[in-house]
């Protein structure tokens, strides 16, 4: 293992991608619970299954029961079980059974799993009401305080549509790519919407043991968390801006023949 006092160069940075599964890294889910169940999710470590709701007059976290209300949650979770399978998992139920939620709730959640420790936290949805910003600004400042990195997925029908807290540049947002490859993630520069990965036609968990063919950055995303696992797997000390340095530096170029319908420039 390298020193952990020194500068990780992106070769040895892509070699502990490569060989590691995530073990001792723990991954907070944002989104509408997990199925914990499903088969896909078979020897899935669970750290912490929590909902957060709100009683009429104040929010409360409370036990899920392994229960995903839309299926959205099952497949983020699938999709970080499959590439980082070592990995430990917390469910925060923030989703409602029509995928919606506020971002008080939201809000609330993040900040359970910062109380916890988590190291990453994966936020495959986007805010675009511009009146609540701050609401998001406040909890992705503390995560970088922290070192927590925050991984987001961005708008799907324009990528560049403004959307919180992927609109941050202290986190590492990814939008969807065309390609079969589950492995590899892609960055062009000049946009706060700087990585992708997989996100088109793919096969995911879904409630009630199924699966579901999908398309969109919240299924990006998750992918990419599950790599960043397996980078601080080995070294857990890098700060949110170095792992975002060396993902600028391992990326393939973003290419015009990977990207999704959401991208509609020339590449």
């Amino acid at each position: 293992m390298p020193d952990m006092h020194e500068w990780l160069d992106p070769t040895e940075a892509a070699q502990l991608i490569r060989q590691s599964t995530g073990g001792g890294i723990r991954i907070a889910i944002i989104d509408s619970g997990v199925e914990l169940s499903h088969p896909r999710l078979a020897g899935i470590n669970i750290a912490d299954d929590i909902a957060v709701v709100s009683d009429g007059l104040r929010l409360v976290s409370t036990e899920n029961a392994g229960e995903d209300v839309y299926g959205h949650g099952t497949a983020v979770a699938g999709i970080i079980h499959e590439t980082a399978p070592d990995a430990q998992i917390g469910s925060f139920r923030v989703l409602d059974s029509h995928n919606n939620s506020r971002s008080a709730i939201v809000c609330e959640a993040v900040r359970l799993a910062l109380d916890a420790g988590y190291h990453i936290i994966n936020c495959s949805f986007g805010c675009g009401v511009l009146d609540q910003v701050l609401d998001y600004k406040t909890w992705v400042d503390e995560a970088y305080l922290k070192g927590t990195h925050i991984v987001a997925a961005c708008n799907n029908f324009d990528f560049l549509r403004p959307e919180w807290p992927g609109f941050f540049a202290t986190v590492i947002t990814v939008n969807m790519a065309r390609t079969p490859d589950e492995s590899r993630f892609w960055y062009k520069g000049g946009q706060l919407v700087e990585f992708a990965a997989r996100g088109v036609d793919v096969d995911v968990a879904w409630r009630k043991g199924g699966t579901k063919n999908v398309t969109g950055s919240s299924y990006a995303a998750p992918r990419v968390a599950g790599l960043l696992a397996r980078l601080l797997s080995g070294r857990p000390d890098i700060t949110p801006l170095q792992a975002k340095a060396l993902f600028h530096a391992i990326a393939d170029p973003w290419t015009q023949d990977i990207v999704g319908p959401n991208v509609t420039y020339a590449a």
